[in-house]
């Protein structure tokens, strides 16, 4: 009898089925695979390719986010667990796109990056996690807040925030709570963010808009809420200046989830003006490119509906 002729086939196509079609250069041992079949395997030409240092993709065709995140596990050794943008993705939550894997490690253990795969040691390993085959990976609240600490673009963390809030992925005292009990060094984005959206903010370009509004000392507006004549829901806006009577919405196809909720944003602001409301509707490339014009018009919008006398509509904060 040959060595290769002791290799587990059965156990060895378990194996690579259940990790996605990767396994590392122990589990290939542990199924009787000699070192020299391996290298033989991920030669060049062969049947496999390595994606990491010891790990192996059993095909050569180009691997896709599932198979770079079990290589990143196994690179990480027992007990890792993915979180940041991987992890975000996962539990779709909108996010930067990147082929880099975060994984948590424990702070013990040592352990490089490389290539894809970025190891980050913590005291903090999450006691829960979420399963999917043979990926772990952190609850949305914890891959939200390790996400946001490793970026450096305030627009993109206030996205991400907003995504996980507006999508109930995991609720405002969830992330205060991640906030609170995480390193203070890197949070600062992340509190920013959580600020923005306890007031009410439900995207990085409302975000924008409201601070504009700051800037130029603007009165403050009621973020999102929910505007009613006696019992009657009418709407609810963007931002709402009750003395004036003006609603202002930011129209962006990106935030809404459908042509029919697009559909909707149009049918709600046709309501809102039948109630005496002005409303005045800008473009993320407005708020940002053409911010004079913005305000400019918004000026003029408040400087009207204060003119008038105060429309019969009560404002309930968002919720």
């Amino acid at each position: 009898m040959t060595k290769t002729d002791k290799l587990d086939h059965e156990a060895l196509l378990r194996r690579i089925t259940a990790q996605h079609s990767v396994i590392s250069r122990e589990q290939a041992a542990a199924c009787g695979m000699t070192p020299g079949t391996l290298r033989y395997r991920v030669r060049d030409g062969g049947q496999w390719r390595t994606l990491l240092p010891g790990v192996y993709l059993a095909h050569t065709g180009t691997p896709g986010a599932a198979q770079r995140q079990m290589a990143a596990l196994l690179h990480a050794g027992p007990g890792g667990v993915i979180s940041g943008l991987a992890a975000l993705s996962r539990h779709g939550i909108r996010a930067p796109q990147t082929e880099t894997v975060d994984v948590l490690i424990p702070a013990s253990r040592t352990r490089c990056d490389t290539s894809f795969a970025r190891l980050h040691r913590t005291a903090r390993m999450p006691r829960r996690v979420c399963v999917d085959g043979e990926i772990c990976y952190t609850l949305a609240s914890r891959a939200v807040a390790d996400a946001t600490r490793w970026l450096t673009d305030p627009r993109a963390v206030c996205a991400i925030v907003a995504d996980a809030v507006q999508r109930g992925r995991c609720p405002l005292g969830q992330l205060s709570d991640e906030l609170a009990a995480g390193p203070v060094h890197g949070s600062a984005l992340l509190r920013r963010a959580l600020a923005e959206v306890t007031v009410g903010v439900r995207s990085v370009t409302e975000a924008d808009f409201h601070l504009l509004i700051r800037r130029a000392r603007l009165p403050e507006p009621m973020l999102n809420p929910r505007l009613y004549a006696g019992d009657e829901f009418i709407a609810s806006p963007d931002c709402w200046w009750p003395e004036a009577g003006v609603a202002a919405e930011v129209d962006s196809r990106e935030w809404h989830l459908s042509p029919a909720d697009w559909r909707r944003t149009v049918a709600r602001h046709t309501r809102m003006s039948t109630y005496g409301i002005i409303v005045v509707h800008f473009t993320p490339a407005q708020i940002t490119r053409e911010p004079r014009t913005v305000l400019r018009d918004l000026a003029r919008a408040l400087a009207a509906g204060r003119a008038r006398p105060p429309l019969p509509i009560t404002a309930r904060p968002a919720s």
